[in-house]
């Protein structure tokens, strides 16, 4: 999974047609709501605000009047394609009095996210599991050894040791039987991408 590090505003124009490509960097639907909203204010006056949007766990479009599919699924799927994430992409059209057809609007809103896009600066998202840890004194040092690569967020030294962390998902399956076998209790608490 990736996303991108900042905004972009890009625009291309096809048969006199004004194609204007935002593309948003959001944390869940309702920032992609708020931000929608900022960019249908902003060209209240196009022919057309079509966009697409993907969360983790979500994701929605729209043609915004175009004929059905040419211009959300398009955009939809250029962002699916580039494995991209908490974006918002706009692609707002001021029509310019030729018509493209169903054929020449799906290229063309392809096109100007593909655009957009070349200019953007992807990173990849890296999944991370939050922990929370207990196990006995003598089992210090190779917990220790285990997570050295974990940010740990707290520790507690009562009757056991109980950590609380962050570590890289693919990390932890690696050492995930290891801890079992060593800690009284070992809680997944929450998934989060950095």
């Amino acid at each position: 999974m990736k996303t991108i590090l900042n905004d972009i505003e890009s625009e291309i124009i096809i048969n006199k047609s004004r194609f204007i490509t935002n593309l948003i960097k959001i944390e869940d639907n309702d920032d992609a709501k708020n931000k929608l909203e900022i960019i249908k204010n902003k060209y209240h006056d196009a022919t057309h605000n079509c966009y697409a949007y993907v969360t983790f766990n979500y994701k929605k479009m729209s043609d915004d009047k175009e004929p059905n599919g040419t211009a959300g699924l398009p955009i939809l799927n250029v962002l699916e394609n580039n494995d991209l994430v908490n974006i918002l992409c706009v692609v707002t059209r001021y029509f310019g009095g030729i018509k493209l057809g169903t054929g020449g609007l799906t290229r063309a809103y392809t096109n100007s996210v593909t655009k957009a896009l070349d200019k953007a600066v992807i990173k990849d998202i890296e999944k991370n599991l939050k922990l929370r840890i207990s196990f006995d004194y003598n089992h210090i040092k190779d917990i220790d050894f285990m997570i050295k690569n974990a940010d740990i967020i707290d520790k507690k030294f009562d009757d056991i040791i109980t950590y609380e962390l962050v570590i890289n998902y693919d990390n932890y399956l690696k050492i995930k039987d290891n801890l079992i076998k060593l800690c009284i209790s070992l809680d997944e608490d929450d998934t989060i991408y950095m």
